[in-house]
């Protein structure tokens, strides 16, 4: 059985989901701070399967503790944390204790369990700016923000609890930016207030929530001047996650992979595109430069592709559309 915390988030929705396709079973922990109840009737309705769902904190030991006695955990997807870059810079200290915490909690109580699989949600934002592109997992780490800090920090502290139960497996998986929904429009990103993401910002314009967007820079050295990502279908990052447990059962220590297609694309481009999607003009103004943006980051993904047999199906075109037929279904999220 899988506990996955976060269960009810974007990308945890999305490989729970994957995880019951499977035909793996699991326990799913969420707070339900950034995501919603509905979240999870949906996964129950796309999988046909029920499950049962803890509204509690990561961050409460009793509480995992609780459901470790209750049901036999075979291996952990730890997507619990807070997750916004610029809220991390406001407010720092919330996001140290909240995603450090929480970590060392679930480590504790999986050692008093012997539970010895854990999947850890990580990010592309571990990788210092100082970098050439593409990333591979052996590039210069080092963070420009707390939020990217608290992966950086996470990803030790597992790291060092691995090594010493020789017995454990961790997988690090390093997202570059997850897109897209479930193509049945059911469950798909739904962020709180004004988006922080351009996919999610670019799909509420197109509805009629925004009167355009700013595009930090237009004077980068990249094909067009401004700012070029690697972004991944939401589908096929949670298919890595069962990968990585496949991976778990016979790899020993810790080993890290980077979730990604190996391809940039810029902010004009997916403005671009997205305008074909939603046949939908996007009103666009240029704005500055954003202190600590960098011009490009995408991943080489040959790691993954070698050690997991893990590789992207879902081109930009369908994500796009996938996002799209998830803003039309629920304009006002879940």
């Amino acid at each position: 059985m899988v506990l996955v915390t976060g269960g009810a988030g974007y990308i945890g929705s999305h490989t729970c989901v994957e995880l019951l396709k499977n035909g793996y079973d699991i326990v799913v922990v969420d707070n339900l701070i950034n995501s919603h109840p509905k979240a999870i009737e949906r996964v129950k309705r796309l999988a046909g399967k029920d499950f049962l769902f803890y509204e509690m904190d990561v961050c409460c030991e009793t509480s995992l503790d609780t459901i470790c006695n209750k049901h036999k955990i075979d291996c952990v997807i730890h997507f619990a944390g807070l997750k916004a870059v610029g809220e991390s810079v406001a407010i720092p200290i919330a996001y140290y204790e909240n995603n450090i915490v929480s970590t060392l909690a679930l480590l504790k109580t999986m050692k008093k369990h012997g539970i010895r699989n854990i999947i850890f949600s990580s990010s592309a934002t571990v990788y210092s700016g100082e970098n050439t592109m593409p990333l591979t997992e052996d590039s210069l780490l080092g963070c420009t923000n707390p939020y990217g800090w608290t992966k950086y920090m996470n990803e030790q502290i597992i790291s060092d609890a691995v090594a010493a139960e020789t017995k454990m497996s961790a997988v690090l998986l390093r997202y570059f930016n997850p897109i897209g929904a479930h193509e049945s429009g059911l469950i798909g990103e739904d962020p709180r207030g004004i988006p922080n993401n351009l996919l999610p910002f670019l799909a509420q314009l197109a509805a009629g929530k925004h009167e355009e967007l700013s595009v930090y820079g237009d004077d980068y050295d990249t094909i067009d001047g401004t700012g070029v990502r690697d972004y991944i279908h939401v589908c096929d990052l949670a298919a890595g996650h069962v990968a990585a447990i496949k991976f778990c059962q016979s790899a020993k220590g810790t080993h890290a992979f980077n979730l990604g297609t190996g391809q940039g694309t810029s902010v004009l481009e997916m403005v671009n595109v997205f305008e074909k999607v939603s046949n939908v003009k996007i009103p666009y103004t240029i704005a500055p430069r954003r202190p600590g943006d960098l011009a490009a980051s995408y991943a080489d993904p040959t790691k993954a592709e070698k050690l997991l047999n893990w590789r992207t199906k879902k081109s930009l075109i369908e994500a796009l559309t996938d996002t799209w037929r998830w803003q039309t279904n629920n304009p006002n999220g879940y």
